[in-house]
């Protein structure tokens, strides 16, 4: 998938300026925000709920890199160098604890990466760490494996969610080099200041540069029961997916015969609580990256549905189910204030990033011969610039028609909502036309020429189609920036963790 430049990408703001909007239509408006304001603490909980990870990870993992040999004899986590230094530290400043303050050195001994520089931010945008965890109740220890950054811009009514892996090999700070995902576990047991919570945020801040300002961890209990009270969710499915799957949610995990293939069929799927709950945990037999993806399928669908829903009456059992499922630092207040964004955002407003295959390295650490994800520090540091370059232009011009109206010519009645689903990861407002099948169609695009140089080739590329596919018919009149026309040839499965940045 490639990402549109923000530049040339200015979204239809028409369904967000409701200036010259009569009465009746103001007054419908208010309705839907009243709904919204009351839904904002159930749509975080129900985010949350779509990160819970799987009870049985498999241990399948990406390609083993060759690494050249010094890696393996300095124990080297970050970029490979030549000469590596085992033990250099970096200079920390005063808001750093010193290495291995709460911790052992490892041994071998491993050098740790300088601090991230400040990402620079505008200080109006809200980052909510979304935490899925691996918590049981005969558990005493957990990990956080699944870790999204939710990050909200309020002034433009945009969000941004970063999916980072869990085997991601960083450095906690006052600690040591550690898998991302036993943060916060760590940050409770060795009493950190401010706990779990903010052992987590000081590593996202040294690692990535990105300040949480909040958190919301959710346990493996209730995400099943929520989804049932909403009558389940329409997912888009993009890429046929295949895995172990338990019979029967009440059967015993332990017993081998309780198991079977299940496949969930590309297309828009209607699923109930244990399968939106399977489809986002499990990984047997992918991995950690493609479930980063699922789960960025079910964390849309719930905003849809939830938002497509008259859900007042149900506001006190919804309430009931969701106050036990997760904790947050988040207040009530803190919630509510968030709810005038809700009116705003559609999911052509939610650019989805991930730490994907393009941005790490597969390495086993010495020794222990654990396997994990080594950052390739400057992918990271511009795939995170990316994610925060919410378009501050965007609003402040004339409300341009930059939307892709989609037409469905294929004979697979679906396929134009899945187009819409990867335009809309690309960063693209879209409209879904009726389906018009006509056999022999291949895929292609039609520019009226609204939009600026570079969006057409963006939008080419993030379906692998040739220039050739590309017709510009100038219509200063057209209500679409673009069409495209979607044909017998479209595949729907893509990896939106590849290309990310062009």
């Amino acid at each position: 998938m490639v990402m549109s430049p923000r530049v040339d990408n200015r979204r239809d703001r028409g369904e967000k300026h409701r200036n010259h909007e009569g009465p009746r239509a103001r007054a419908d408006g208010c309705r839907r925000l009243m709904m919204r304001f009351t839904l904002i603490p159930a749509i975080l909980a129900f985010g949350l709920a779509a990160c819970l990870p799987s009870p049985k990870s498999e241990r399948n993992a990406p390609r083993l890199e060759k690494l050249p040999t010094e890696i393996f004899k300095t124990s080297t986590p970050r970029a490979v160098s030549p000469n590596p230094q085992p033990t250099s530290l970096p200079v920390f400043d005063v808001g750093w604890p010193p290495p291995f303050t709460y911790g052992n050195p490892p041994t071998p001994p491993t050098p740790i990466p300088p601090p991230s520089a400040p990402l620079a931010i505008d200080p109006a945008i809200i980052n909510i760490a979304l935490l899925g965890s691996d918590r049981r109740p005969s558990w005493t220890g957990f990990n956080t494996d699944v870790i999204i950054i939710l990050s909200v811009y309020p002034a433009l009514g945009e969000v941004a969610l970063l999916s980072i892996p869990r085997d991601l090999y960083v450095y906690l700070p006052g600690y040591s080099m550690q898998r991302i995902n036993t943060a916060f576990s760590i940050g409770e047991r060795v009493n950190y200041p401010g706990g779990g919570p903010a052992l987590f945020a000081d590593t996202v801040r040294y690692n990535f540069g990105i300040p949480i300002h909040h958190y919301a961890k959710v346990e493996m209990d209730g995400f099943s029961r929520i989804v049932d009270t909403i009558g389940g969710v329409d997912v888009n499915v993009t890429c046929s997916y295949r895995d172990w799957r338990l019979r029967g949610p009440a059967l015993d995990p332990q017993v081998e015969q309780n198991w079977q293939l299940y496949t969930v069929p590309t297309g828009i799927r209607r699923m109930d609580g244990d399968l939106a709950l399977w489809y986002a945990r499990s990984r047997k037999l992918s991995s950690d990256f493609d479930r980063g993806r699922r789960q960025q399928e079910v964390l849309r669908a719930l905003y849809r549905e939830i938002l497509s829903l008259e859900l007042i009456p149900r506001i006190p059992q919804l309430y009931g189910d969701l106050k036990d499922a997760f904790t947050t630092d988040l207040s009530l207040s803190d919630l509510l204030s968030l709810a005038p964004l809700a009116a705003r955002i559609d999911t052509a407003d939610v650019r989805s990033r991930f730490i994907g295959r393009d941005e790490v390295t597969s390495w086993r650490i010495p020794g222990s011969g654990a396997q994990v994800l080594v950052p390739k520090p400057e992918r990271i540091a511009a795939l995170v610039a990316d994610t925060f370059d919410f378009d501050a232009l965007d609003d402040l011009v004339p409300e341009l028609a930059l939307t892709v109206e989609i037409v469905n010519s294929s004979a697979q009645p679906q396929w134009g909502a899945l187009a819409a689903e990867r335009l809309e990861y690309a960063g693209f407002a879209t409209h879904v036309g009726s389906n018009s099948p006509s056999p022999g169609t291949r895929t292609h695009l039609i520019d009226y020429g609204l939009a600026q140089d570079g969006s057409a080739e963006a939008i080419l590329q993030s379906f692998d189609l040739p220039a050739s596919r590309l017709t510009r018919e100038s219509d200063a009149n057209s209500p679409f920036a673009f069409r495209l026309v979607v044909g017998d040839d479209y595949d729907p499965c893509f990896d939106p963790t590849r290309d990310q940045l062009g």
